[in-house]
């Protein structure tokens, strides 16, 4: 039998957001009863970030000037996206939701709203924030709150068997899929080439015509001839696998970046995935505005259980946007300089390579930027069975410039770098700071069992918040199995328990 779990009262860090909110209610108390107190917080959530929604779509996108209606466009979508997540969790969707579901859902949510206030940001509207639908009817906190005591809740419950890998693959890759991801002739759905010898020239094209196309929930897989396609391209829709040509072969190009005044750093991405269950093989991703336009991202995905496998990511600053939800990445290559792989993700690479780039001569090179803001989020990123080594430009000057594993983005910044290949360029420190003490007391960064010249860490930085992890048990919390997983969102399927570390 398993051992009852005593249920924890959540600590709530927006405990005077919650008592206003069932203070101006007069059915609180009777909600209350019939939902709980966790799921009418939730409800409540709803209700207020769809009145945001609703009240932000009323305007007048022509009326606003360039810059800040490229940052309200992303806040838009992000506030749909959260009303989506919110969504599968209110109402009789909610009842059958396992908690890591909710704490994935939750904490994408509460990674939404920091990317709309990021945009206003960076395009220096930081002025508008405090009169924003988005940023002045307490999202956040609610959502926040809804985050904690999901957390308390999932706390209380027993724990089933945790479930790894099948072929190397995460096992909710279907039969299918995997079979299809293994083999080396596609029978795709339609096929792209830039020489018209496909059902279209685009990328985008084929992505459009899939609504039409698709007749029901199955996977749409899109064949990507060899070729470079010059192209912007957003992916909304579930369960779409694209496989080209291999790295190098099939690429698809762009160059958006921030510093252009059109583009916040969410909306600069080459390729975008968001919808559901995305698949990607033997593709390139690049972005290629340099690293004198700083924030350009290659490839940005906020798509749950969304898969690249042998795929390439190539940029400078930004390059890899692990945007939410659960992801994972294997034997995929990753190039840049600055905060290259970022993002509030709860995200697995695994036997990738790892490539620093040569930055501007005033940079300092940071390979990864993790974006947890809330400690009850799943979020982090893993780095597992990795190589991370100079790319072909930086090796001759690498000793010029200084390389870090990471550094806070946000407060709760949590990242881990296990059984992996360090080599010489990383600075003998280990990790940067971002603004002098800022998060070094409630980030997690870990290392274990590390190898390489730029493994040792006899100088590593000595934060409250870092670790050199040497028990077994504390590493496997960020493997596959326990990291990405949830037994209860797995498919049923006959695999053994592994903890996925070497």
């Amino acid at each position: 039998m398993r051992e009852a779990r005593i249920m924890r009262k959540p600590v709530l860090p927006y405990p005077e957001v919650c008592h206003s909110l069932h203070s101006s209610d007069p059915f609180a108390a009777e909600a209350k009863i019939l939902l709980g107190f966790a799921q009418y917080n939730l409800q409540a959530t709803t209700d207020r970030a769809q009145r945001v929604h609703q009240l932000a779509s009323t305007v007048n996108m022509d009326s606003l000037e360039a810059r800040t209606r490229a940052a309200w466009a992303d806040c838009l979508e992000l506030s749909k996206a959260t009303l989506s997540h919110l969504g599968r969790l209110t109402g009789s969707a909610g009842t059958t939701t396992s908690p890591d579901d909710a704490q994935t859902w939750l904490s994408a949510a509460v990674a939404n709203q920091q990317t709309c206030r990021n945009g206003f940001l960076e395009l220096n509207l930081a002025s508008k924030l405090w009169s924003l639908p988005f940023t002045s009817n307490n999202v956040s906190e609610l959502l926040s709150n809804s985050l904690a005591m999901h957390k308390a809740g999932a706390a209380s419950r027993p724990s089933g068997a945790r479930r790894l890998l099948s072929g190397g693959f995460p096992t909710w890759i279907s039969v299918f899929d995997r079979k299809f991801l293994q083999s080396p002739t596609m029978n795709a759905d339609v096929v792209v080439a830039t020489d018209g010898s496909g059902n279209y020239t685009t990328i985008s094209e084929a992505v459009a015509a899939w609504r039409n196309l698709r007749t029901g929930t199955e996977r749409f897989v899109i064949y990507v001839k060899a070729g470079v396609y010059r192209e912007n391209v957003e992916v909304h829709m579930n369960n779409l696998m694209l496989v080209g040509d291999g790295i190098d072969k099939t690429v698809v190009t762009g160059s958006r970046n921030v510093p252009d005044g059109r583009w916040t750093t969410f909306r600069s991405a080459t390729f975008a995935a968001v919808g559901d269950g995305f698949i990607a093989r033997d593709m390139t991703f690049e972005n290629t505005a340099g690293p004198e336009k700083r924030q350009a991202v290659a490839l940005r995905s906020g798509s749950d259980l969304s898969i690249f496998y042998r795929c390439s990511f190539k940029g400078y600053q930004d390059t890899l946007y692990v945007h939410s939800q659960r992801q994972f990445y294997r034997e995929c290559d990753v190039y840049g300089t600055v905060d290259f792989i970022f993002g509030d993700a709860v995200v697995v690479l695994q036997n990738c390579n790892i490539f620093v780039r040569r930055p501007m001569d005033n940079q300092t090179n940071t390979v990864t930027a993790q974006g947890r803001i809330d400690p009850n989020q799943n979020t982090g990123i893993s780095i597992h069975n990795s190589t991370v080594t100079a790319a072909l430009d930086f090796k001759p000057v690498q000793g010029s410039f200084k390389t870090f594993l990471g550094r806070p983005w946000r407060n709760y910044s949590r990242t881990v770098f296990m059984q992996s290949n360090l080599d010489d360029l990383i600075d003998p420190a280990g990790w940067l700071e971002w603004d002098d003490q800022f998060a070094l007391c409630t980030l997690y960064y870990g290392e274990y069992e590390n190898t390489g010249v730029g493994a040792g860490t006899g100088e590593r930085i000595s934060w409250p918040g870092y670790h050199i992890i040497t028990c077994a048990s504390e590493a496997q919390n960020f493997t596959v199995s326990n990291f990405l997983s949830g037994d209860l969102w797995i498919p049923e399927n006959e695999v053994p328990f592994s903890s996925g570390l070497l």
